[in-house]
């Protein structure tokens, strides 16, 4: 999943595709170099992110959306945890909602629903601005865990198809560098639950804390080993700003993957 920012404010690549036709060249270009879905968001969710207004958000993906559903072969899944833009997207041509706050907002559900759209649940303690304030966990994987199940529940008792479900820890949301590596550690469990795993560690600052506090534009094989390391554990879907690179660490995670599969049966 290529990711593709339509805001000036986020972590690695806020400003650099603000206008339509420079978005619209990046996504072709993230699909040329193998992308299976492109991510499309208009509100940026770092740490201490402010949020934008319904209108902006709107303006900013949905003509992306549009052109992009014409131009490329891949999937478009859209990036937000508005019900009105989750609607919108999805007419435009989205076929995955990725929603960081895993369809908790009224009419959210409904959103998805109506579209016969994929949704994406991620788990996230508290919200963008104040979630890495002082996170804290007893087991955060056993919470985690707990968390997106009954995110499950109450989407399949609202009407999404489980099937529909893709599920996503949050690395970064609300979690300080022993979460994320315990969670890491821990994609098998989460993956025996039967569910897609999306994952997306690529150039975030755990990456930067690993190696000598390397700054965000030289993270770049720090990338590639977690998306490695997300592959081996379960994961279906790693999302991802350097595709064309990351396509080939997945290729040989996943051919390591199937040969130990294959071997234990």
């Amino acid at each position: 999943m290529g990711v593709l920012n339509l805001t000036s404010d986020s972590f690695y690549d806020g400003g650099h595709h603000v206008s339509l036709e420079t978005a619209l060249a990046h996504g072709r270009r993230m699909a040329e170099e193998g992308a299976d879905f492109i991510d499309v968001g208009g509100e940026s969710t770092r740490p201490g992110a402010e949020p934008v207004s319904e209108q902006e958000e709107l303006d900013r993906v949905v003509p992306v959306i549009e052109r992009l559903r014409r131009d490329v072969a891949c999937a478009i899944s859209v990036d937000t945890m508005k019900p009105a833009v989750m609607r919108e997207a999805c007419r435009a041509g989205a076929r995955l909602v990725n929603d960081v706050n895993a369809l908790r907002a009224p009419g959210a559900i409904e959103a998805v629903s109506d579209a016969g759209a994929a949704a994406c649940l991620m788990h996230m303690q508290n919200e963008p601005r104040t979630m890495q304030l002082a996170p804290s966990y007893v087991d955060v994987l056993a919470e985690v865990t707990d968390y997106l199940l009954e995110r499950v529940h109450d989407c399949v008792d609202h009407g999404l198809p489980r099937e529909s479900l893709v599920l996503d820890p949050g690395f970064g949301f609300g979690k300080r560098l022993e979460h994320n590596l315990a969670l890491l550690a821990g994609l098998p469990a989460l993956a025996a639950l039967g569910f897609p795993l999306l994952v997306g560690l690529s150039r975030k600052s755990m990456l930067g804390q690993l190696c000598d506090g390397a700054p965000v534009d030289q993270r770049l094989a720090a990338s590639l080993a977690a998306a490695t390391a997300a592959i081996l554990g379960g994961a279906a879907i790693v999302r991802v700003h350097d595709v064309r690179e990351t396509r080939d660490a997945v290729r040989v995670a996943t051919a390591i993957r199937r040969a130990r599969e294959e071997r234990t049966g």
